[in-house]
């Protein structure tokens, strides 16, 4: 049995929050935005506000929840990479910072939905 890379457990959890995004009704924009050394997960709109969604997942709670993995110092990295893809598409609107955090694995998880989160 082979066990998935962290790269493709990531991936997994970002198509589930992609779809949870969809399901709230909002227009996927860009994935995995990158800025020298940041990166955003998921840009969306819904209705006139930009959200940039950072995705953290785990297995399970054992160590902690998965948002706890956002650190102040990846709170900022990404607020850095959002302004530059503002400044990049000329986009003055109104925008938020979420996470999604997915515990469990394969048809047992659990989605929460931290909205402006940082």
């Amino acid at each position: 049995m082979t066990s998935k890379t962290n790269t493709q457990k990531g991936k997994e959890a970002e198509a589930i929050a992609v779809k949870f995004l969809q399901n709230f009704g909002c227009e996927i924009i860009e994935k995995n935005y990158r800025y020298k050394r940041g990166e955003i997960d998921i840009i969306a709109r819904h209705e006139k506000i930009i959200i940039f969604v950072e995705v953290k997942s785990r297995k399970n709670n054992n160590f902690g929840f998965p948002e706890e993995a956002v650190s102040s110092k990846k709170a900022d990295l990404i607020h850095q990479t959002a302004d530059n893809y503002l400044i990049d598409n000329n986009l003055a609107n109104e925008i938020r910072f979420d996470i999604i955090a997915i515990t469990g694995v394969g048809t047992n998880i659990e989605i929460e939905h931290l909205i402006d989160a940082f």
